[in-house]
């Protein structure tokens, strides 16, 4: 019995304490670049049937609408995935997804929005929201190309990597 004890407290420290940030970094930077590539790619596709159903936001017409958000989808997710200027390529598609929830949001004006279900739309680009705040909080993380380009700029500067720690 003393020996499964032991067992179940090895198994509980190991599960507690062992810690993989820098991959759950990486998986969480992936998921957002490929499933928000995915939406640029299938509207770039479809651009001839969506442009007249996207909403112009603003001021801009609803073809250099369409075309700003995919470009934003694209490009961003790309910088994302490669973890290069990470912090700075989530704030155009943390700002689409904003815009995206308000004119998802204004549809539903006759209806409460607490009213709305899982399966309705609205919902989507809250979780983008969700995870882009997130990781404009914790950085990309050692298993990015910013972390790896700031190793090369300290080694340049003869500087140690101490430095990085909080990376």
């Amino acid at each position: 019995m003393k020996r499964i004890i032991e067992q179940l407290k090895r198994i509980y420290f190991w599960s507690t304490g062992y810690s993989y940030t820098n991959l759950g970094r990486l998986f969480l930077r992936l998921f957002a670049g490929v499933m928000m590539l995915h939406f640029g790619v299938i509207q770039w596709i479809h651009f001839s049937e969506l442009e007249h159903l996207f909403p112009a936001v603003l001021g801009m017409s609803q073809q250099t609408s369409m075309v700003v958000l995919i470009t934003i989808e694209i490009v961003c997710s790309v910088f994302i995935m490669l973890g290069l200027m990470m912090r700075i390529m989530i704030l155009p598609p943390f700002a689409a997804m904003f815009f995206a929830e308000y004119y998802l949001l204004h549809d539903y004006l006759g209806e409460a929005g607490y009213m709305l279900s899982w399966h309705q739309p609205g919902y989507l680009p809250v979780m983008f929201l969700g995870i882009y705040f997130f990781l404009l909080l914790v950085g990309p993380g050692k298993i990015s190309c910013d972390y790896f380009l700031s190793l090369h700029i300290i080694h340049t500067d003869n500087k140690s990597e101490s430095a990085l720690e909080e990376v």
